[in-house]
Formats: structure tokens, sequence, C-alpha cells
């Protein structure tokens, strides 16, 4: 077997497999680029925490563990010359393993080294990121206190530029966003959407507002109707991010408890939810936009006017071209409507609704499953003599016992014998039979 030598005890093996000293090792760049002068912080602050709270990316890989692949906070070395945290050595120990985990050769030596050069470095180089991120903190958190100054005085296109410098700083800082809550700028900022905002300004704004923490005497502040009036106009009118900036924010009010859904029963909110939901350029706004349909869904005069607004056969269409969480919601929304008779006649009438719903059955999650055999529940008991042949004729008789058979919820096994037995009421016996083979189903 071949003898490696050990590494030294204070050294730091370099890319040549040369020993360097640590002024070697920040001369020629271990650091990463960090130089000298970033400042060590508070002894009091462990490295554990400065890793947790820093969490980068971008981090030399001589400070990577190769078992975790995680930053070493107490690195050792093996009698192989190479260097992991101790924990994660030790474990490997205490599985039975005598070799090292990256070159597997066998060790003649159990023992460990402290490395501590490479602590050395790896703390340094951190508590340096550290320092620099805590003074970036604290620049953006002064810099936020002198915006919100500028702001309250500012009238015109320098509100706007204001709005716009404030909205960079705190969207990527959550310090900063802290800080302007903490001074009280939620109101400030809240206090310029009224029915005579522009657009220009009420974009930014709403931005703003969407990244803060707010409070419940915020958000019943901006349940004001010529505040919800602006921000539906922008949801309407406005450029993508600001379409679902609106959004975001009036889902924030829902959730709210003394929300009134009057504010949320409006035709251009609706029209703008259905815009995003179907808008094949930008489809970031599905998601949102289906994720405010949810909770709005639960209120009747919604309902009826998602009806009138023609959103079923529109909801219906997209369920095809919906991810796993998307399909979910739509799904949770068609099945609201047909809680009342004019949205189960309008989910009934689309027609696409049942080759549609039936294809979901069992080929994406419980959820789903269950949302799809409510809706068809809903439209075959309206019009079983209608509805069920067409649902047995793509498939629904298989999909159905292939639901019975699975280990998913027993009430939803129930519903789908119902519907089965429905749907068998419409056949004799062996055409039925027949119309249950499994083939159209598993191609």
């Amino acid at each position: 077997m071949p003898m490696f030598q050990p590494l030294k005890r204070d050294g730091l093996v370099g890319g040549d497999g040369q020993v360097l000293d640590l002024d070697t090792a920040v001369k020629d760049g271990v650091l990463g680029g960090v130089n000298g002068g970033g400042g060590v912080v508070d002894e009091k602050v462990d490295l554990k925490s400065m890793i947790k709270e820093l969490d980068l990316q971008d981090i030399p890989s001589v400070f990577i563990c190769p078992i975790s692949l995680e930053p070493m906070q107490d690195p050792v070395t093996l009698c192989t010359g190479q260097t992991y945290e101790r924990s994660n050595i030790h474990k490997w120990f205490s599985l039975g393993h005598l070799t090292c985990p990256t070159t597997m050769q066998e060790l003649w030596d159990d023992a460990v080294t402290p490395n501590r050069t490479l602590h050395h470095l790896i703390y340094t180089w951190f508590s340096q990121k550290y320092v620099l991120m805590k003074k970036r903190s604290e620049d953006v958190q002064g810099r936020a206190i002198e915006v919100l100054g500028t702001l309250k005085k500012a009238k015109g296109q320098a509100r706007v530029h204001a709005l716009s410098e404030l909205k960079h700083i705190v969207v990527p800082h959550l310090m900063a966003r802290k800080t302007v809550v903490q001074e009280g700028g939620v109101s400030v900022i809240s206090s310029l959407l009224g029915p005579f905002t522009s657009h220009a300004v009420g974009s930014e704004v709403v931005a703003i507002l969407v990244s803060l923490d707010l409070d419940s005497d915020s958000k019943s502040g901006l349940m004001q109707p010529a505040k919800v009036s602006l921000i539906v106009d922008m949801l309407n009118d406005g450029s993508n991010e600001t379409k679902v900036n609106c959004v975001r924010l009036i889902r924030g009010l829902v959730e709210e408890k003394g929300f009134r859904p009057e504010l949320v029963s409006s035709h251009s909110l609706l029209v703008g939810l259905m815009r995003l939901v179907k808008d094949k350029r930008h489809r970031n706004g599905v998601s949102p936009a289906l994720g405010l349909l949810k909770p709005i869904s639960a209120h009747k005069q919604v309902r009826s006017l998602m009806v009138r607004v023609g959103a079923v056969p529109q909801l219906v269409d997209i369920l095809p071209s919906l991810d796993p969480d998307c399909l979910e919601s739509a799904l949770f929304v068609l099945d609201a409507l047909c809680s009342d008779m004019e949205g189960r006649v309008a989910v009934k009438d689309s027609a696409n609704t049942i080759p549609y719903t039936v294809k979901v059955l069992m080929r994406v999650t419980e959820s789903c499953t269950n949302y799809a055999l409510s809706i068809l529940w809903s439209v075959c008991k309206l019009a079983p003599e209608e509805c069920s042949p067409l649902a047995v004729e793509v498939g629904l008789a298989a999909k159905l016992l292939l639901v019975i058979q699975s280990g998913c919820d027993p009430a939803l096994k129930q519903r789908s014998a119902e519907l089965l037995k429905l749907c068998s009421l419409h056949y004799s016996d062996t055409m039925f039979i027949s119309k249950c083979k499994l083939t159209r189903t598993i191609q």
C-alpha cells in the first residue's frame, strides 16, 4: 500500500499540492478576493451563525467539506492529507468505514488533526463578508430613511423617482424593508394611492407594498374602495410586473379578517385576472391570478359574476396547459362554481369540461382527482342522460375503477362508486362492462 505524507498541522493544501501558510493563501487568492481591510467581526459571532446568516452560494471550494458539500466549521485532516468537517468524518468512521471518503484509500491511522490554518482562513473569509454585509445593511437602512423623508415632500416626477429609488432599496434588502415599516413608511406610501393617482406612481407604490410585511392596520387602510379601484385599474392596464404585484397585494387583503367581499365583486377585477390566466406570453401571472380566484370564489356574488364574464369556459380550456399546482387551483375554482345552479349549468355547457376533467383523474394529485370527481358528479347529476354517456365514452368508467381500487381516501372511493353507478344506468350490463376496460385509460 502506498504511503501518504500527513499534512502539516497548520497547513493548507494549495492547487498544486503544496502546503501554504496563511499569508501565501491570502496572497494567492484563496480567500476569494476579499482584501484584508474588510475588518473582522466581534468574536461573539460564531462561524456557524455567520454561515447561516450570509447563506452564500459562491464559496471557495477549499472551504467545502467533500462529504456534506457544506462549508466546514471545524476542519480536520486525515493521514491521507484530505480535510473534512470533524462531525462528518466521525460519522463516516462510526458507519464502519476505515477509508478516506475522497481517495477511498485504506487508512493506516484513523487519527484526525485539527487544520487550524484552514479554520482561520474560513473564519476570516466569512467574517469579512459578514462585516461587509452589515455595513451595506446599515447603508441601505440609512438611505431608506432619507428617501422616505424626500417622499413626504416630493411631487410630480420627483415623487416617481423617489418611489423608484425606494423600491430598488427595499425589494432586495430585508433590513431596509424592516426599517421602512418601523419608520412609519407604510402609511406614507399607502397615502399616495387614491382616485387621482397616476399609474406611474401607483405601480411603484404597489411594488413596494407587496415587498413589505403589512400588519392588520395597514391592510385595513388599503381596503378603502378608492384604493382598491386604482389597484384594479392597474391590474388591467399596467405592465406584466405591475399586474402580478396588484394581484399579490389584493390577495394579501383578501386574507385579512375584516375583508369585505364587495371589494372584489368587480367585473374589471375578474376580467383582469382571466387575462393573466390566459396570457401565453407571460406565464408568471397564471399562478398568482388563480391563487386569488381561489379565495374570492368562496363568495356567492363573486361566483355569479365569474359566470357572467365567461370565466368558466376559459378556465376549462386552459386545464391541459397548467402545472400541477395551478391545475389544482383551477379545479378548485370550477368545483366552487358548481355549488350554484348557474355555475353548474355553465360548467356543463362548456364543451371540454368532461374530457378534460376525466383526463385529470388519477393523473396528477389526489386533490386534483377529488375536485375533478366533484365537478363530474355535479354535471352528470344535473344532466345524466346528456353527460353520463359522454363521460363513459371518454374513459370515465375505467378511471373510476382505478380510483376505487387505489389506496386513496375512502370518501373519494365512495364518490367514485356513486358516480360509476349513476353512469351505469344508461347502459345494459354487458355494454357497461365493456366500457370499463382499461385499454383506453392505460393508453
